[in-house]
């Protein structure tokens, strides 16, 4: 099998996909944006070949890099680069190579547009929130309608967006004059606004869309505010995924036509009744990714599961089953970051150790996604979620 990894050298454990791979007997070759002396010593061991490219955003030399290989290795059985930002480049190179194993361009452009989610969604009796699409001024009408019948605030939102970027509150009537008088890069969704704590349901599916591997995260009630006011960020896996968000999420997974993927979707949990959506503990659609959870997140998995969703997916690709046996040490695990802008009231030092035992994982977090995630992280492992808040608060209490 020959398989092209798409930037294999960020975020930097992503490695470790090309990795499983190769220890399956899969000829891998990676393409990216850093100078090969540059990568990491662990993902040099387990390439095949590495074709670097000044910028990943120029397509032609892409391209061209994909055809080296094809010329070189023969067909190219997968591409993926498991990261939101290639994923429509990843399709498009699909389609211009005839590689069946994943999804072309119109149906991820599909699966990325907030607005295209929605029929989705509902296919699968997926309750989500009320929303309407602002691509040009002509669309002001049915903006101002909509704010009549959802009511304020509502939230906007880049239609295609990587993380919390461009996304804000709408407060009031004057506020959506602003929001619609401004020039804006793409379309936007405005959606009424639900308040809940935000969930994700995390799964690694076969051919048929069904789970090999699930999981269930809980995250900040708004990475916007996280970035807009440079806030300290947690979020942490649960040992077992709730039963009415796993429903859920495997309906989604049937309804988008999610095969052979690593999946994250987040969900609302209702904090109160909503006319239309649910009550209380509910859970509602916010959107769907088709890759796997960011940054170093596939780690917390593995600390919270006591397993490899790394070799769980490399088996999927290429046995399209699960291998690895389900672990019975189950746990939460949680990441803690903060940010170099503050001062805290408890040294590195004394984090370790108080916190030797429980902690997994630590270090900085790299610049291109420190606005959400922080400067410098910690990952730890608890039993209980009391032990988890009482890290959290340690580690971000401020001085």
């Amino acid at each position: 099998m020959n398989f092209v990894f798409i930037s294999p050298q960020f975020p930097e454990t992503y490695w470790n996909w090309c990795d499983r791979l190769r220890r399956n007997g899969v000829n891998v070759l990676g393409i990216g944006d850093t100078p090969y002396d540059n990568i990491p010593w662990q993902l040099k061991n387990v390439l095949t070949e590495y074709y670097w490219l000044p910028s990943l955003e120029d397509y032609d030399q892409v391209y061209r890099a994909v055809a080296f290989f094809s010329w070189k290795y023969g067909k190219i059985d997968w591409l993926e680069s498991n990261n939101e930002y290639w994923l429509g480049q990843d399709a498009r190179l699909r389609d211009d190579f005839n590689i069946t194993t994943g999804a072309g361009a119109e149906q991820v452009a599909v699966w990325q547009s907030k607005a295209g989610m929605k029929p989705l969604y509902a296919a699968g009796n997926v309750p989500t929130a009320r929303q309407v699409r602002v691509a040009s001024a002509d669309d002001a009408e049915a903006a101002r309608a909509f704010a009549v019948q959802a009511g304020y605030p509502l939230f906007a939102k880049p239609e295609v967006g990587v993380g919390s970027g461009g996304a804000f509150k709408i407060a009031d009537e004057a506020a959506l004059e602003d929001f619609l008088a401004a020039e804006k890069d793409g379309s936007y969704v405005l959606e009424e606004f639900v308040t809940g704590d935000i969930c994700s349901y995390d799964a690694i599916v076969d051919s048929n869309g069904d789970p090999l591997f699930e999981n269930q995260e809980e995250f900040p009630p708004s990475m916007e505010e996280v970035v807009r006011l440079q806030l300290d960020v947690s979020y942490f896996s649960r040992p077992a995924v709730d039963p009415k968000l796993q429903a859920l999420g495997r309906a989604a997974v049937k309804s988008f036509g999610l095969k052979s993927r690593f999946v994250h979707m987040e969900f609302f949990r209702l904090k109160e009744a909503k006319e239309g959506l649910g009550d209380v503990g509910d859970y509602v659609g916010l959107e769907v990714n088709v890759r796997p959870p960011g940054g170093f997140t596939p780690d917390i998995l593995n600390f919270a599961h006591s397993t490899d969703v790394y070799q769980i997916w490399a088996d999927m690709v290429c046995f399209d089953e699960r291998r690895l046996p389900e672990s019975e040490d189950q746990g939460f695990c949680v990441y803690a970051s903060r940010r170099d802008i503050y001062a805290y009231a408890h040294s590195d030092a004394e984090v370790r150790e108080r916190y030797g035992g429980a902690i997994r994982m630590s270090g900085r977090m790299a610049y291109a996604l420190s606005d959400d995630l922080g400067n410098y992280f910690y990952m730890a492992r608890f039993g209980t979620e009391a032990e988890l808040e009482e890290f959290v608060s340690f580690v971000q209490t401020q001085a």
